[in-house]
């Protein structure tokens, strides 16, 4: 199985951010992105599902992109199973944030999928720590 890694861009309080380029990821279950559990060495936070925002950017035909439901433990909820979102043609939508009980994997991580080749960017809430 493939895994692409698709690393965290960080919006930035009171500021702004150059809009990042996402990463493709290949359809089908034999590929998969993987959105780590620690993020940038510049942040001072692990990303947590819940803020965390995904960009799907898909092509020329309809497709669905589908964020993985965790492992048990430390996913609680996975057996509400994964969530799946169409996404248009030539469609770019926003996804999130997440519950860490329903998706977050055995490695702290989060697993996404599409049935289109698709461009996924993820973001990374800020939040007061």
């Amino acid at each position: 199985m493939a895994i692409t890694a698709i690393p965290y861009s960080n919006l930035v309080s009171n500021s702004n951010l150059a809009d990042p380029a996402g990463v493709s990821i290949t359809s089908g279950a034999a590929n998969r992105g993987q959105i780590p559990a620690v993020p940038a060495a510049n942040t001072k936070v692990n990303a947590l599902p819940e803020l965390t925002l995904l960009r799907v950017v898909n092509g020329s035909s309809a497709g669905n992109v589908v964020v993985k439901a965790g492992a048990t433990p430390p996913a609680l909820a996975a057996g509400q199973g994964d969530l799946t979102v169409a996404v248009g043609a030539n469609a770019t939508l926003w996804v999130g944030p997440f519950e860490s009980g329903r998706f977050l994997q055995s490695d702290g991580s989060l697993l996404v999928e599409t049935t289109q080749t698709m461009t996924i960017t993820a973001f990374r809430v800020p939040r007061n720590t």
